[in-house]
């Protein structure tokens, strides 16, 4: 199934949601003050919707693999990076065909484009590509939804906001760089963990009518209505009285002739 619209996502979700992987990943600066031209990946956690495990690639645990101590992480740093990508990489390569739900991983900056570039950069010419149609933003669906003020910026701080909280592990953009300078790549993949988390509580309240949003309006109040279980309950009772008065009917005009 092609999925186009907020619609189609919540359709498709609930029917087969064993189908939908959530991603998220921490990065170097994406601005003009790191030491390559691009950004590098320190860390990539993956939610599987309908199971709720998690699988995580991560800047300590690879280097902690290679025997590499604390102090030459930063020089050793592209052979860290790229067996990272490589793990990611193997991990993905028979899940292609799954939907992909990220934040705002559209482009080479920030995105899977950008997975893709690092992983060239550093000798890798195997990566198995997730098709476009496969990749869905979850900013966009939510604000196909219930409209593009549904959470001021920055949108992601701001629906934990919304609903619970910041997480404890959250890093900001900023925070994250400083993190990196600083060598604190557990943190930093502690924070991807905690977003991860966190999107697949948005999608799992998303689908049942009860994410918390900053939207007002007759139609989002419709939607969040006709979401909840009282309204399935009397859809079904309305049905169920049509049938009979539709039986009902029937016997009559049979028994007038």
């Amino acid at each position: 199934m092609s999925i186009y619209s907020s619609r189609d996502f919540i359709k498709e979700a609930k029917s087969n949601p064993e189908n939908f992987y959530i991603i998220h990943y921490s990065c170097q600066s994406l601005y003009d003050d790191n030491e390559a031209l691009s950004p590098r990946i320190t860390s990539i956690a993956i939610s599987h919707y309908a199971t709720e495990q998690t699988v995580s690639f991560s800047t300590h645990s690879i280097a902690e693999e290679l025997h590499i101590p604390r102090e030459d992480v930063r020089d050793r740093f592209d052979e860290v990076e790229k067996k990272l990508l490589q793990d990611f990489y193997s991990f993905v390569r028979d899940r292609r065909d799954k939907y992909w739900v990220h934040w705002n991983m559209r482009n080479l900056t920030y995105g899977f484009e950008h997975l893709e570039h690092r992983y060239r950069v550093l000798g890798g010419n195997d990566a198995p590509i997730i098709p476009v149609e496969r990749r869905l933003n979850l900013n966009d669906l939510l604000a196909d939804r219930y409209g593009g003020g549904y959470a001021k910026h920055p949108k992601l701080k701001s629906l934990m906001e919304l609903n619970g909280g910041i997480h404890r592990h959250f890093l900001s953009g900023e925070e994250e760089v400083q993190a990196f300078r600083n060598n604190e790549f557990i943190r930093m993949h502690n924070s991807t963990l905690g977003k991860v988390g966190f999107l697949h509580s948005v999608i799992r309240k998303f689908l049942t009518g009860k994410l918390r949003t900053a939207s007002r309006g007759f139609g989002v109040a419709l939607d969040r209505l006709f979401e909840s279980r009282t309204a399935k309950a009397v859809g079904l009772f309305a049905t169920a009285i049509t049938i009979g008065v539709g039986a009902w009917q029937v016997y009559l005009w049979i028994k007038g002739m």
